[in-house]
Parts: structure tokens; C-alpha cells; sequence
């Protein structure tokens, strides 16, 4: 990829589940990470030692390497223009969907947007657990929204007795197909999860940031940790046929929430590695040269909640060509090139 894209993440879920409370969590967990947030309103996100009027067209910097906008729906592609600006150097974008539009209406108009320095990333539902009986009474199309998503965070799961909880996560888990599920207090899902942090030049790995000074971060994190996710690695020299890379990607398990690093092909494009980037249904292959004189390597991380790591490697390493006599044909990368941007008939996640 020549230009590394930004991925847009769409934030949402009904009054009261806690999107701002996790949004904020993200904020102060950024560390290096320089995110963007879309907000109807400035409303609770925390801007220290700052007084914002919440008016649309409104930037603020938040001092850590973020910013916070207030739009509206129709000034979408527009402020996505702004915060891609190679100048402000973000990582991630985050839109709440609160009083912005429908999650799936905000998903259809990334995915139809023709800024190409942003890729999607994901459509994240929060749901109460103490409430969550109560708001599917009030809100119907809670359900669809579930089935939309492509991860979905029951927060505030410390209000409810063990008993509720499992009945909570049950439904949602049924509702929401092939999504990743993870539980969550105060929204503390780690950033890990939805995107990759950048730790700054300077900063030892493992080592307490100003962020974690600042707000508490360490130690309480003891009291309230992280929503537990899985990752499991794969490095192999050894190219993989695209047919059954293909066959494991589109049967891909549920709670494998998001897959990235680069493909080897072998024989089937070997002037070519494949960065892959996947997040819920979603699904992108961008080819480019091999970089000179670097080993040729498939090199992938998948990342979710739930999932069978053992099951996992089991069917990764069922990818891996076998010999001469397993050599890719010529018409092998059909598959694969249906997800290369630009190509014809590229399909999209459903987000009906």
C-alpha cells in the first residue's frame, strides 16, 4: 500500500450504554495513537481545561494528538476530507453515531465515500447490560442494529448478577451473528482491539505514560480491566494457495473480529505481497511489490473474542501450499482480486 489508510470507525448504541464513556476511555488510552472523533455535539467527551460551545463545524484539539469535531450527517465527507489531511498525521477516526444517523446509514456513507485515505473500520454497538431487556422493549430495531455490527461491547457488566449477565450475552450473541461479543466495565475495551496503538519512539515498552498518571490508568486498571480478546500470529515462508485462503476467510468463525498483515502467493503473483485488511465482514486485498531484498514471508494477525486459537492455526496451516503438485492455477486469484479496490463487481458488507 503506497498510502497507509486511516481506518473509520463507527461508534454506536443507545442513550446511556456508554459510548462516550468508552470513546473517552480511547482518548485516554492514546498515548501515541492520534485519533479523530466525530460527535454530534461536544457533549461529555472529555476536553480538559477547555470551555466548547457544541456547535456544528466546531475542531478542538484535545492536546494528546487527538481532535474532536462536531458535525452533521450531511458534513460527513467533508470533515472526513479535513481530518485526513496528511498534515494531521491521525491514526484511527472515530465517528459516534448518536444524533448523527442511523449506524447503518454512517456505514454505507464510509463505505460509498470516495476519500481514498480512509478504509472502514468497523462498526462497534454498545449495549447496557442492566438495561438491555428494557431498551430492546423501547427500541426495536436494536436488533437489526446488533445484526449489523461487526463487534458488539455489553458494558457495564459489574450491575448485573452473573446469572442476568449470561442471559444478556446470550441473546446479544444470538443477535448478532458472526460478531465478536466482549464484555466491558466503564467501556474499557482495549484500543488494541479496534485498532493498532502507536507507542511513541520514546516511550519503554511497559512503562506508565503521563496518560496513565493522569487518569489512573495502572492500577486501576487491576480494578477495571481491559474486555479479554484473543490474538493469534502466523509467519510462514511457505506461500498460500488463494482458494483456501479464500474458503477460510469467507467462513471465517464468529468473534474473529479483524485480520491484518501481508499475504505471500507464491507462483500465483509472485512479483506481488497482498496487505489484507478484514474487520467484521468487511474485507480489502491491496497487492504491491515485494520490497528488495526482503524475505518473502506470509505474516498475518487475527484478532477477536471467543474464538478456538488452537482451531484457528489448525485451519491457517491448511492454507499453505503443499509442494509442487499443489501449485496454484492461473485462474487461483479470482477470488482474491474480487477485494482489490477498483476491481468490478466489488462486494460490500452487508449492512442492511
Amino acid at each position: 500500500m503506497t498510502t497507509q489508510q486511516i481506518p473509520v470507525v463507527v461508534l454506536a448504541g443507545f442513550l446511556g450504554a456508554g459510548k462516550t464513556t468508552l470513546l473517552n476511555h480511547l482518548l485516554r488510552s492514546a498515548r501515541g495513537t492520534r485519533i479523530g472523533v466525530m460527535v454530534n455535539d461536544f457533549g461529555d467527551i472529555g476536553i480538559d481545561a477547555m470551555t466548547v460551545a457544541g456547535q456544528v463545524g466546531s475542531t478542538v484539539s484535545l492536546g494528546n494528538g487527538c481532535l474532536c469535531c462536531a458535525v452533521d450527517a450531511s458534513e460527513l465527507d467533508e470533515y472526513l476530507e479535513v481530518l485526513t489531511r496528511p498534515e494531521l498525521r491521525l491514526d484511527v477516526i472515530v465517528i459516534e453515531a448518536s444524533g448523527l444517523a442511523e449506524p447503518q446509514e454512517l456505514v454505507r456513507m464510509v463505505l460509498a465515500s470516495d476519500n481514498e485515505r480512509i478504509v472502514y473500520g468497523g462498526l462497534i454497538e454498545v449495549v447496557d447490560a442492566a438495561e438491555f431487556a428494557a431498551t430492546r422493549s423501547r427500541h426495536p430495531e436494536t436488533d437489526r442494529h446488533l445484526a449489523a455490527a461487526d463487534l458488539v461491547v455489553v458494558n457495564k457488566t459489574d450491575r448485573v448478577p452473573p446469572e442476568q449477565l449470561r442471559t444478556v450475552r446470550e441473546t446479544v450473541t444470538g443477535l448478532a451473528g458472526r460478531a465478536a461479543v466482549v464484555e466491558a466495565v466503564q467501556g474499557r475495551v482495549d484500543p488494541e482491539l479496534l485498532f493498532d496503538r502507536v507507542v511513541p519512539e520514546d516511550e519503554i515498552t511497559g512503562q506508565m505514560s503521563i496518560e496513565d498518571v493522569l487518569y489512573g490508568s495502572g492500577e486501576d486498571d487491576h480494578a477495571h480491566p481491559h474486555a479479554a480478546y484473543e490474538t493469534v500470529s502466523l509467519a510462514t515462508s511457505t506461500p498460500l494457495h488463494p482458494r483456501r485462503l479464500m474458503a477460510f476467510l469467507d467462513s471465517r468463525p464468529e468473534g474473529l473480529y479483524r485480520i491484518k498483515g501481508f499475504v505471500d502467493f507464491g507462483t500465483a503473483d509472485p512479483a506481488n505481497r497482498y496487505g489484507v485488511h478484514a474487520v467484521g465482514r468487511f474485507l480489502r486485498f491491496y497487492p504491491e511489490p515485494w520490497p528488495a531484498g526482503e524475505e518473502r514471508l506470509t505474516q498475518l494477525v487475527l484478532i477477536g473474542s471467543g474464538t478456538d486459537t488452537a482451531a484457528l492455526r489448525k485451519e491457517l496451516a491448511a492454507c499453505e501450499q503443499n509442494g509442487p503438485q499443489d501449485t496454484p492455477d492461473e485462474h487461483s486469484m479470482w477470488g482474491v482480486l474480487r477485494y482489490v479496490p477498483g476491481t468490478e463487481d466489488e462486494p460490500e458488507p452487508d449492512a442492511s
